[in-house]
């Protein structure tokens, strides 16, 4: 057997691989052996059918199927010793015009090469890095949604600003008949809330499903309807009023407090403020952290530029899904995911340059923490070391688990670094700030 390799250029190979007879021969040998054994052919005893007979039978298939197999290992070991870093998978050059009935054969594979490149992660412009506060507006929205989730309901004649209505959502062409409660602060624009101020029980109001609701997930809750359908529903629906209620203000006492946080955690409202704020910001931390992740992987795929054996991964992606794809329709899917190839490439060099792989050890701890939270949400908070081993071992046993883990670990490790080495600039902000800012809204 002779392995070559022809470099096209810096990111496209051909790897030729030449076998001979003698590479598959015994193999072979072997195998028609072993069928003329158990072979039932007519005419013959089983097991005295001549090996020529037995040959001509099965002789190109076997032939076939152990140099396929020689081949695929080869080509394996090849690109494994050779460390080439390579793209997609290899893809074989013309193999219908391969001569079964011959001694020796050729095979090529094109193959597809990682760039090499440098990252450079301290550039001119510093990123963002949001430091999230809980100002005052925020504590007291927080208090006063509390306070109403806790109030006692009080029924009312008319609606006005503020109120729950009980009803139904009605339109007999789309099959709609749905019993709600809905919160007037819930409806966007002041020309739907407009509509009921002043309405009484019994009254019918016309709606537009199109832009009802601030969040478009209300819809498919209230109306009733799923959420495909919803995404596009741009009808005229009625609203019929059966109830009206308004929610009295929860007294902030003790009972409040107990009921909230557990028996004299939190005594006084400066306590309270003080435990919103706190696990507010503690939650901050977390869109703040995911919004420099993303910053941050936007800024590397823009300034780390190198080349893709485009052409080559085009070819690929024609084969690699579970679908076949058209020449056409693998150049739209390559434009789609270039951007996510060229993060991933980067991120995996960043990884290896700087020892950021996650190993066996860090995974038991990580999971461990992980268990001990959970388990100390339902009052047990003090296991054992045995008892954590065991649960650790049995999660670590579930290898979609073990990937969910490591894919979790590498992120923390990836956003540790990224504090450490890239430049940022801090930004103190108040959470309406921030979402207005980043999101738009």
């Amino acid at each position: 057997m002779n392995i070559t390799r022809e470099n096209k250029d810096a990111l496209n190979a051909v790897v030729t691989i030449a076998i001979e007879k003698e590479d598959y021969a015994e193999k072979v040998e072997k195998t028609l052996t072993d069928y003329r054994k158990s072979a039932n052919i007519p005419g013959f005893r089983k097991g005295q059918v001549p090996m020529g007979l037995v040959k001509k039978k099965y002789g190109k298939a076997v032939i076939a199927e152990a140099v396929n197999k020689l081949l695929q290992e080869s080509l394996e070991k090849y690109l494994s010793e050779e460390k080439l870093d390579v793209l997609g998978s290899p893809l074989p050059q013309d193999q219908d015009s391969i001569d079964w009935d011959s001694d020796n054969f050729s095979f090529a594979f094109d193959i597809g090469l990682s760039p090499k490149f440098e990252i450079k992660l301290n550039g001119r412009r510093a990123l963002t890095h949001y430091k999230i506060v809980a100002d005052d507006k925020f504590i007291k929205d927080q208090i006063t949604n509390i306070q109403k989730q806790y109030g006692q309901l009080i029924s009312k004649d008319v609606v006005s600003d503020g109120d729950e209505v009980t009803g139904v959502f009605f339109n007999d062409e789309a099959g709609i008949e749905s019993t709600t409660t809905l919160s007037l602060e819930k409806l966007k624009g002041k020309s739907n809330v407009k509509k009921f101020i002043g309405a009484k029980v019994g009254d019918i109001i016309n709606l537009k499903t199109k832009g009802l609701f601030q969040d478009a997930q209300d819809l498919t809750t209230h109306l009733k309807t799923d959420q495909a359908m919803a995404k596009f529903l741009d009808i005229v629906v009625t609203f019929t009023i059966n109830e009206i209620n308004t929610r009295g203000l929860a007294d902030l006492d003790q009972e409040l407090f107990d009921k909230l946080f557990g028996k004299d955690a939190v005594k006084t409202v400066t306590d309270l403020k003080e435990k919103l704020k706190a696990d507010a910001e503690k939650q901050f931390v977390q869109q703040s952290d995911q919004k420099l992740l993303n910053d941050i992987s936007e800024y590397m795929v823009e300034n780390t530029k190198f080349k893709l054996p485009s052409e080559f991964l085009q070819k690929w992606l024609q084969t690699a899904g579970e679908e076949p794809l058209t020449e056409s329709q693998a150049k739209v899917e390559y434009e789609k995911s270039e951007k996510s190839m060229r993060y991933q490439l980067i991120e995996s060099k960043l990884i290896v340059d700087n020892k950021l792989q996650v190993n066996l050890e860090e995974l038991k701890a990580f999971a461990g923490q992980m268990i001990k939270a959970q388990m100390a949400q339902f009052g047990q908070l003090n296991p054992s070391e045995k008892e954590i081993e065991d649960i650790v071992a049995r999660v670590l046993s579930n290898q979609d688990e073990v990937k969910r883990m490591s894919e979790q670990l590498t992120s923390q490790k990836l956003l540790t670094f990224y504090k450490e080495n890239a430049k940022l600039k801090d930004k103190k902000i108040s959470y309406d700030a921030f979402v207005k800012e980043v999101y738009g809204k």
